[in-house]
């Protein structure tokens, strides 16, 4: 009887595919999170990141308006991301909140940041942490707390 040599391949394939199921895809976190004289980082090349400040046109995303307090578009943005799944909240003052979201099948692991300056705006950046290609997950994801900060804000007495 002949022995059937492994193909390296496959095992190859295999061990990394077991890596990631047992380990999830998270990534570490990007050394650029946070606020730089009050600007959020620039997305990279890759097309899995929007934000509303300096982003070109395949990266831009507006930024969140709003009328009345700054401290009531902090609260009602917390209250927003905290009622999404897979979020947690990582850093959060008067002017800053960045929140982790987790896939729930692969662990994929997204950036997203809240910038409140001192004008009537929230700016936004959201990026993945790993791979390419998003297929538009962070800007559906901005336009969905967007939409429901909105909604919130309408229902407290708020424009």
């Amino acid at each position: 009887m002949k022995k059937m040599k492994p193909d390296t391949r496959s095992l190859n394939a295999f061990i990394l595919l077991t890596g990631v199921l047992l380990f999830g895809c998270a990534g570490k976190p990007p050394s650029d999170i946070g606020l730089r004289e009050g600007r959020l980082a620039p997305c990279p090349g890759t097309p899995n990141c929007v934000i509303s400040q300096d982003g070109d046109e395949r990266h831009h995303i507006d930024p969140i308006a709003y009328a009345g307090q700054k401290t009531t578009a902090v609260e009602m943005i917390q209250q927003v991301v905290q009622g999404m799944p897979g979020t947690r909240i990582v850093t959060q003052t008067n002017q800053y909140l960045h929140v982790e979201f987790k896939s729930r099948i692969m662990g994929f692991v997204d950036d997203v940041e809240f910038f409140f300056p001192d004008t009537a705006v929230i700016h936004v950046r959201s990026a993945s942490r790993v791979g390419h290609s998003d297929f538009g997950v962070n800007r559906k994801r901005i336009e969905k707390i967007r939409q429901l900060f909105h909604t919130r804000l309408s229902q407290e007495g708020g424009t």
